[in-house]
């Protein structure tokens, strides 16, 4: 017979006291483990609103770590196989001097026009030094992207999410840059670094990259010096186009603003159309290649303007190096004909698709059509008419006439000077 509960017997009492020292026991832990959980819970929402203005704050101080792109790349050019240390770099600016000296009498000859000062604003610098230099562009180039999409590339105001998204395209496009500038980095011999896109219009330098100037001689075969005349040379032509003739900069300049403008545009409609749009103007995309297929006709315009400009400029500079460069340099034509086989070179692996994705084909194929254009000219018109190539952007040629000069002589230099009686 079991006791009833007002006398539940021995048994029983004992029970209830098991229970009465269990729960004595029990009920400090659990008000410890409630207090533990409400100081974790707030702790961890401290955490998690730090975090998310941490990722918010990241996510919003632009498309590129500027700072850790230009170290990576200087760390990465620093470990290139040929790297000096930066007294034997500063020790050759003495023969860049005496290079000038040398090329600047026989180039205002030649173009019959003296040099800007230009050519006393050159130096010879590393490879991580000319990274630096040229991350400049970059910045003015994506300036004008962050300026233009504005809000479409920050996070909203509290989405967590968002805001890790916009950390991971940052830390990618970082990446993207420093891997561009080291590549490059690793081919540049010289350079006439002019900011297009800068709000200021600073005076442009030539820079010469010593450690790939000695390494490219040394593959060519060729004495360092010869070489080192023979790509200031290059640079100088270079800088006489944009110094001598005030009009270049800001057409190129235009150009390339408002190329940067429709690409903008085509980025919003691809925002809101997908990627079937990217499919049906692949379909479309005619003869051109991969790039203008992706370009509406008024930027496929512009493209091709730039491209056919920068033709002209690249090839002007060979033939100038060429007719110049005779004059001083006893082996101008063996130095020619092995760059020639270096630029001719195919390219393979990781290193023929980033010269594909970076446009170095259609840079090789500028210089062939450039200067068969100005040698062209100069075998069918004369210096008289090669003088017309820089009149303005009217005297500009067009694609078609890259292919014929004679009929670029009959627009320009025949309606400039008149038929020859």
């Amino acid at each position: 017979m079991p006791p009833n509960e007002g006398n539940p017997g021995p048994l029983g009492r004992r029970a209830r006291d098991i229970a009465g020292e269990l729960s004595r026991r029990i009920d400090p832990v659990r008000d410890r483990t409630w207090q533990i959980g409400v100081v974790v819970g707030a702790v961890a929402g401290l955490g998690a609103v730090y975090l998310n203005r941490q990722v918010q704050r990241a996510a919003r101080t632009g498309l590129v770590d500027w700072a850790r792109a230009e170290r990576l790349a200087g760390d990465r050019l620093a470990r290139i196989p040929g790297a000096l240390p930066a007294r034997e770099i500063r020790a050759a600016a003495s023969a860049y001097d005496d290079a000038m000296r040398r090329i600047v009498p026989a180039l205002e000859a030649e173009l019959g026009t003296p040099l800007p000062g230009v050519v006393e604003r050159h130096a010879a610098v590393s490879r991580a030094e000319w990274a630096s230099a040229n991350l400049v562009v970059f910045r003015q180039l994506y300036a004008h992207l962050e300026a233009a999409l504005g809000d479409r590339l920050r996070p909203h105001e509290g989405n967590l999410a968002e805001g890790f998204v916009a950390l991971a395209n940052r830390a990618v496009t970082t990446q993207q840059i420093a891997l561009i500038l080291t590549y490059l980095g690793t081919r540049v011999l010289g350079q006439y670094d002019i900011a297009l896109l800068s709000a200021e219009a600073r005076p442009g330098q030539l820079l010469f990259v010593e450690e790939n100037i000695r390494s490219t001689a040394q593959s060519l075969h060729v004495p360092l010096d010869d070489f080192r005349v023979w790509v200031a040379l290059h640079e100088t032509t270079h800088a006489f186009e944009f110094e001598a003739h005030p009009w270049l900069r800001p057409y190129l300049a235009d150009r390339m603003e408002r190329q940067l403008a429709g690409f903008v545009d085509e980025a919003r409609v691809l925002s809101v159309e997908g990627l079937g749009r990217l499919a049906r103007m692949w379909r479309h995309r005619g003869t051109g290649s991969l790039l203008e297929s992706l370009l509406e006709p008024e930027q496929r315009r512009l493209f091709r303007e730039t491209q056919t400009l920068m033709s002209l400029l690249e090839g002007f500079g060979d033939w100038v190096m060429d007719r110049v460069g005779a004059a001083f340099l006893p082996d101008v034509r063996l130095l020619r004909e092995r760059f020639e086989q270096r630029r001719g070179q195919p390219r393979r692996g990781l290193d023929g698709i980033l010269a594909r994705l970076m446009g170095m084909d259609l840079k090789l194929a500028q210089y062939r059509r450039g200067e068969q254009f100005v040698a062209g000219v100069a075998e069918a018109g004369g210096p008289e008419a090669v003088a017309h190539l820089w009149d303005g952007p009217e005297s500009l040629p067009t694609e078609a006439e890259l292919a014929d000069p004679p009929a670029w002589i009959r627009r320009v230099v025949v309606r400039t000077e008149g038929p020859a009686t």
